[in-house]
């Protein structure tokens, strides 16, 4: 029978409320404890330096034997009944204290992304309604690099506590697929809420090519190798495989230019330093229209919508080709399914909200919303494919 002895006591710590309940047994003292940022009790052997019992949070220690031959002596039923009670009524408070509701402080979203490109816009759009919806602040945090994987890093190694969220893209499984070290795992590090869009790149070019279709472009390239630069968001994105599969198909030679951001590439590609580029609809439509640059296919297996008099590359000659992108939000593994649950919901609210719906299908975005379980298999069969595209083309980390 387990031993009562100490009494348990609340403390407030740093925000952090713990319930604590001493009990031992053949010599052996341990705690049950609870904290409201914690989803469940725990029971851990520890003391106090002097020996006494410990019901602060802490690192647990084990003591050795007590002389605990007085507390051994025969107990009455009735000193029975109180330990059940106690014990009892420790887990009581100690689920109501755990069981906070969710959100209950600001969430913060990571942005992997350069501001002002198709996935920084997608995501501010997305966050906002959802910090409508939950009624607590979502912060877009822009943490740039490594073709995304800074940030995709960064929130997989946050707390898994449904307070930090992540936009992730098609680029990730593409670069996943072509890097020789990643830092996390994609498949592993990540719990997948939803996919937010789907939307086919663009491929455009500069007023100054003479280039109208797709088959001038091949044309154009085949007449004067290496001199055409496409720009991308970074080696291994799928932007640069894109431009990778299009020169590979075709027998063209371009020069691959890696940015920080497709926004920069953008800003280069309008300027001149670039002469094609597989764009974002969202963030490249205004320039076409604005006639800064030509836009001349698009990568899907179908027409866009939004530019229905646009051709698709495959239609244009190069049979086969078929590049889709995507965007979408996972929180660091580990998260409660609860708050995945509630995640989800939420994000799905806000996706088929009509303000967001009509924006993003203007922005030639097609929104999604599926399942955690059906975004988590896109994104292994997506990895799946291009690492068996990348080993057949001979693509390296410098192509």
């Amino acid at each position: 029978m387990w031993n009562l002895f100490g009494r348990g006591r609340a403390r407030s710590t740093g925000g952090q409320v713990a319930l604590g309940l001493v009990m031992e047994r053949n010599g052996v003292t341990v705690l049950l404890r609870c904290a409201r940022n914690i989803s469940r009790c725990e029971r851990q052997p520890c003391v106090t330096k002097d020996g006494a019992p410990d019901v602060d949070p802490g690192s647990p220690r084990r003591i050795a034997p007590r002389d605990d031959s007085g507390l051994r002596s025969h107990h009455s039923s009735a000193t029975a009944l109180v330990r059940i009670g106690t014990i009892a009524a420790f887990f009581a408070v100690c689920a109501s204290v755990s069981a906070q509701p969710y959100p209950s402080k600001p969430v913060r979203w990571i942005s992997p992304h350069a501001a002002g490109g198709g996935a920084d816009l997608t995501t501010r759009l997305v966050a906002q309604r959802l910090s409508d919806l939950i009624g607590h602040p979502v912060v877009v945090d822009n943490r740039i690099g490594a073709s995304g994987n800074i940030g995709a890093e960064l929130a997989a190694r946050a707390p898994a506590d449904g307070y930090t969220l992540v936009t992730i893209t098609a680029s990730h499984p593409a670069n996943h697929a072509i890097a020789e070290r990643v830092s996390y795992d994609l498949t592993r590090d990540l719990a997948y809420v939803t996919q937010m869009t789907t939307q086919p790149y663009i491929l455009v070019v500069h007023p100054s090519i003479a280039a109208k279709s797709v088959k001038e472009l091949i044309a154009v390239a085949r007449a004067a190798p290496r001199t055409l630069h496409y720009g991308s968001s970074g080696i291994g994105t799928l932007q640069h495989l894109a431009g990778v599969m299009f020169g590979a198909m075709s027998g063209t030679e371009l020069v691959h230019v890696p940015y920080k951001g497709g926004a920069l590439a953008l800003t280069d590609m309008i300027g001149g330093r670039l002469q094609l580029f597989f764009g974002v609809i969202l963030s490249s439509m205004p320039h076409i229209k604005s006639g800064k640059i030509r836009a001349i296919a698009v990568t899907s297996s179908r027409r866009a919508p939004i530019f229905p008099e646009v051709p698709t590359i495959a239609e244009s000659g190069l049979k086969g080709y078929v590049v889709d992108n995507w965007y979408g939000v996972a929180a660091p593994a580990r998260t409660p399914r609860v708050v995945i649950t509630k995640l989800h919901s939420e994000l799905v609210r806000a996706l088929k909200s009509p303000e967001v719906e009509d924006r993003l299908r203007k922005d030639g975005s097609e929104p999604v919303g599926n399942s955690p379980e059906e975004f988590a298999a896109i994104v292994r069969d997506d990895l799946q494919r291009w690492r068996k595209h990348v080993k057949e083309a001979g693509i390296k980390p410098e192509s």
